[in-house]
């Protein structure tokens, strides 16, 4: 990749990283619960999610799996299934005393995460089909791509942790607490709606 394109698709994945999404809210609700350095495994399995499935989408899977209704409609209801129990997990947990024992998403479970997160899945196969070059070999391609998007990503979803951590004075209250985690957890269920309609 020449350095314009380089520049051009950190932009992109900048973009794309910092703006809200499930993996953000996850973030968000992941740093309020336990802080910013329990949940740098949860950042990290977003990054490492999101850069793995960069690289698969860009190298051909998406290409092979966009076509495929079947494998469409289960992404859909699989990733709306996951995206309410989160919300039901942030809606239902309780004020957290200061050195809780609350057990935070891990770096195996944010990065499978990406793969039924719908907003994944379309940044992938956009940045794809945008910044291939046709003409060149893909596998070194998907790899730039793959890392740079991880790259671009850390420092976002660290910031949606650090945002998310910071309000965890408010979960000292037990009324302010319950509302913090109701407002998180009607955002994220709110999101179900673009990821099940329109059904394809």
């Amino acid at each position: 990749m020449t350095p314009e394109h380089v520049a051009a698709f950190l932009t992109f994945a900048l973009v794309a990283a910092g703006t809200p999404g499930p993996s953000n809210a996850l973030l968000a609700a992941t740093g309020a619960e336990v802080g910013t350095r329990r949940g740098l495994p949860c950042l990290l399995g977003v990054v490492a999610g999101m850069g793995l499935m960069m690289f698969a989408v860009a190298l051909g899977l998406g290409g092979l799996l966009v076509h495929q209704v079947v494998f469409l409609r289960a992404v859909r209801w699989v990733g709306a299934a996951v995206l309410l129990w989160l919300a039901w997990r942030i809606a239902t947990s309780g004020r957290r005393a200061a050195g809780g024992t609350a057990k935070p998403i891990g770096f195996v479970g944010a990065a499978t995460f990406q793969w039924v997160n719908p907003k994944s899945w379309l940044v992938c196969a956009s940045a794809g089909a945008t910044f291939l070059d046709a003409s060149r070999e893909v596998l070194g391609q998907a790899a730039a791509l793959g890392l740079l998007f991880s790259v671009a990503s850390l420092p976002c979803g660290l910031l949606w942790l650090v945002s998310g951590a910071a309000l965890r004075p408010l979960l000292a209250s037990e009324r302010l607490g319950r509302a913090l985690n109701r407002a998180m957890a009607l955002l994220l269920a709110a999101s179900v709606a673009l990821v099940v309609w329109p059904e394809p």
